[in-house]
């Protein structure tokens, strides 16, 4: 099996495996950049649980992320194994209220 196969195997099981992830860059705890603290402060302010990767940690994932959604930027948010977006997107969505109708309507678990 390729690296590449491997990887993006591990991305899947990782997406839909968890019904919130969000690939930053750093932890909850310490956020290695401005958009990954915006991205966490959005999914504290939801209430919803949610999982993370860390990019800085696994080059293999920091780039097939990229590919695997075919979004330029770190971070990325997935509910229920959909690609949602990058921080941007989380914050016009989040304001716009469509966020938490997402998560509502996709039956995520309240943290």
């Amino acid at each position: 099996m390729s690296q590449t196969a491997s990887t993006a195997e591990r991305l899947t099981e990782i997406v839909q495996g968890n019904d919130v992830v969000l690939f930053m860059k750093g932890t909850p705890l310490f956020p290695q950049c401005g958009f990954s603290s915006r991205a966490v402060a959005i999914l504290e302010r939801l209430g919803v649980e949610y999982a993370t990767v860390d990019v800085l940690q696994d080059m293999e994932i920091r780039q097939a992320i990229k590919a695997f959604s075919d979004w330029p930027t770190i971070p990325q948010l997935y509910v229920k194994g959909e690609f949602v977006g990058g921080s941007d997107i989380m914050m016009e969505m989040f304001e716009a209220g469509e966020l938490e109708q997402l998560v509502t309507e996709a039956g995520v678990a309240r943290a």
